[in-house]
C-alpha cells in the first residue's frame, strides 16, 4: 500500500505543519473479530501508522528523546495487538491511538505525538474478494487519561472496556509491586524501561511476559528513575484479583519472556543518544 495515510499534515499551535513519521505494513498475527471462527485462531493483520509531531528539536540536537523511537513503538504496538484479543478492528484502532497519544513516561522519554492516523487491514477477511481495512485519525486533545495512585507509584488507565484493559504501571524509584498472582484475569506485561528487577533479576527493556494464573510475580525498581510496565488485562482489571501472596520458600520462579524490541533498543545504552 503505497498511498500516504494522510494527504495534509495537521498544524501546531503556531500554524506550522507537523512532521510525519510513518510505520508501514507492520505484520502481526493476533486474535481479532466477533465471529466464532475468529475467536480461537490468530489471523494476520497489517498495521500502518502516521505519527504527527515536531521533529525540529531532534534535528538540531540529534537526540532520540526529541523524536519517536519507531523500533520501540512498533514492538509496543505489536505487543498490544497480540495480547489484548480485541473483538473489533474499531476497538483495536481506538486502543492503539490512545496508547500512542498518551503523554510519554520518564523512562521512555520521547517527543509528544500531537495526532495519529492509523490503518488496520485484514488481508484474509474477504478471501480473494478484496481487502478489508479500517483507517482512523485522532488528536491528542481528544483524550484525557485517568490515573490512580498506588503504593508503588501510579497507574495510567490507557484504555478499558468490558473485555480488556490497557494500563501503564509506573513504579517509583525504590518502590516495589509486591509478590502477587491472578486467579481470574489473563495478564500480559511488557517492560518498557531498562532498570526493573523481575523476580529479583534484571530484565531487558522490551521484554514481554504472559502470566499463567496462580503464578507469583514481583517487580522492584532499584533505580532513581521511574520505571514503566505496559500491562494488558483480560478482562479489564479486577481489583479483587490482584492477590498478594507470600514469596515461595524456594524463591520466585523465573519465566521466559519474549523480546519485542530489537537488540540495540533493549540495552542500557539505548536510553542515551542513539539513532
Amino acid at each position: 500500500m503505497n498511498r500516504p495515510l494522510s494527504e495534509v499534515a495537521p498544524r501546531d499551535a503556531q500554524g506550522r505543519p507537523l512532521d510525519v513519521i510513518e510505520l508501514r505494513q507492520l505484520p502481526v498475527r493476533c486474535i481479532v473479530g466477533v465471529y466464532p471462527a475468529e475467536r480461537g485462531t490468530p489471523q494476520p493483520l497489517d498495521l500502518d501508522v502516521a505519527l504527527y509531531l515536531d521533529t525540529r528539536k531532534a534535528a538540531a540536537a540529534g537526540s532520540l528523546r526529541d523524536t519517536v523511537d519507531y523500533a520501540r513503538l512498533s514492538g509496543e504496538l505489536r505487543f498490544l495487538l497480540e495480547t489484548a484479543d480485541f473483538r473489533m478492528l474499531e476497538t483495536a484502532a481506538e486502543a492503539l491511538c490512545r496508547y500512542i497519544l498518551a503523554p510519554p513516561t520518564e523512562d521512555s522519554a520521547r517527543a509528544p505525538v500531537r495526532a495519529v492516523t492509523l490503518r488496520l487491514s485484514k488481508p484474509e477477511a474477504l478471501g480473494r474478494a478484496g481487502l478489508a481495512s479500517l483507517q482512523v485519525h485522532r488528536t491528542a486533545d481528544e483524550y484525557q487519561f485517568e490515573l490512580e495512585q498506588k503504593p508503588f507509584g501510579q497507574v495510567d488507565i490507557v484504555f478499558q472496556d468490558e473485555h480488556v484493559g490497557i494500563y501503564r504501571l509506573r513504579v517509583a524509584p525504590g518502590r516495589t509491586i509486591p509478590t502477587h498472582e491472578h486467579r481470574v484475569m489473563n495478564e500480559a506485561e511488557l517492560v518498557l524501561g531498562h532498570g526493573l528487577l523481575l523476580q529479583g533479576r534484571p530484565v531487558p527493556a522490551g521484554t514481554g511476559f504472559r502470566w499463567p494464573r496462580h503464578f507469583p510475580h514481583r517487580y522492584d525498581n532499584p533505580r532513581t528513575l521511574e520505571q514503566t510496565v505496559l500491562c494488558v488485562d483480560r478482562p479489564a482489571f479486577l481489583p479483587h484479583d490482584e492477590v498478594e501472596v507470600p514469596e515461595p520458600e524456594g524463591g520466585l520462579m523465573p519465566i521466559e519472556g519474549r523480546a519485542y524490541y530489537p537488540a540495540a533498543a533493549s540495552t542500557p545504552e539505548a536510553e542515551g543518544e542513539r539513532w
